[in-house]
C-alpha cells in the first residue's frame, strides 16, 4: 500500500517509510539523508530551496522540505497533511563561541530558537504521525551537550537543553516513539570550519570525524528492531 506524504510542493505517493531530516542541505544532515535514501523516502529539510533541490536530485527517493524552522506558522503549514512519518531527524542548528561576558542577547535568542525551540515545535507537531508509526526521533546533539568547555556558554547551554528535551520526550513517549540522542565530537563540516575561525585555530578536516560516520550511528538507531532503542550515543574522532 502506498502512503500519501504532503510536502511544501504537494502530495507525494510512496510505499517506503518516510524520514524527515532537517538541516539536510549540507554537512551531517546531508550525510544522514544519503544514508537513509536507499530504504526511505526522504523529506530534505533546509532553508535554501536551491540547495535543498540539489540534494533531492541526488537521492533515490526524496522531496523538498524547504522551510525556515524558526517561522512557526510556516512550519505548521509545511507539516499539515503529512500522512505518515517513521523517522524525524533534527540536524539543523547554529554554532556560537565566546565567553558569557562577551555574548549578546541576540546570540542567545538565535541559538535557543534554532537549537531548542525549533526542534521542540517540529516534534510536537509531528508526534501524532510518529506515534501511529511507532517511529523514531533523532536529535543530532554535540559533545557540548554533555560536557561544556571554556568559550561555549551559549552553544553548550542550547545543547544541554536539547539533551534534556530528548530525555524528557523519551520518558513521555516510551512504548510509542523511540528517541535517540547523538553526540558527535568535532566533525568535518562547514560549521566546524566556522567554529575554528571563531576560535582562531586552523581547520584540519582530517583531524575530525567524517559526517558519514555520524550518519552510520543514525542508521544504526533506525535499523534497530521496534522493541529496542539506542537512547544515546557519543562519537569521537580517534
Amino acid at each position: 500500500m502506498s502512503t500519501t506524504v504532503a510536502t511544501p510542493r504537494g502530495e507525494v505517493r510512496t510505499s517506503r517509510p518516510v524520514a524527515l531530516v532537517t538541516g539536510a542541505s549540507r554537512g551531517i544532515g546531508r550525510a544522514i539523508a544519503v544514508a537513509l535514501s536507499p530504504t526511505h523516502h526522504v523529506l530534505v529539510g533546509g532553508r535554501n530551496p536551491d540547495l535543498v533541490a540539489d540534494v533531492v536530485a541526488s537521492l533515490e527517493s526524496a522531496d523538498p522540505f524547504a522551510v525556515d524552522l524558526t517561522d512557526a506558522a510556516a512550519v505548521a503549514g509545511a507539516v499539515e497533511g503529512i500522512g505518515r512519518l517513521d523517522v524525524l531527524v533534527h540536524s539543523a542548528g547554529v554554532v556560537a563561541f565566546g565567553a558569557l561576558a562577551d555574548s549578546t542577547t541576540a546570540q542567545w535568542r538565535e541559538a535557543l530558537e534554532l537549537n531548542v525551540v525549533a526542534p521542540a515545535t517540529l516534534t510536537r507537531l509531528l508526534l501524532p504521525r510518529l506515534r501511529e508509526a511507532h517511529g523514531l526521533v533523532v536529535f543530532l546533539n554535540s559533545g557540548a551537550g554533555l560536557t561544556t568547555h571554556r568559550g561555549f556558554s551559549v552553544y553548550s547551554a542550547s545543547k544541554y537543553a536539547l539533551t534534556a528535551m530528548a530525555d524528557a520526550l523519551r520518558l513521555d513517549e516510551r512504548g510509542r516513539v523511540r528517541v535517540t540522542s547523538v553526540h558527535p565530537g568535532r566533525v568535518a563540516t562547514d560549521m566546524q570550519a566556522q567554529l575554528s575561525g571563531l576560535q582562531g585555530t586552523p581547520y584540519v578536516p582530517d583531524a575530525h570525524l567524517d559526517p558519514a560516520e555520524v550518519a552510520r550511528a543514525v542508521r544504526l538507531a533506525v535499523d534497530l528492531p521496534p522493541d529496542a532503542s539506542l537512547d544515546s550515543v557519543r562519537i569521537n574522532p580517534v
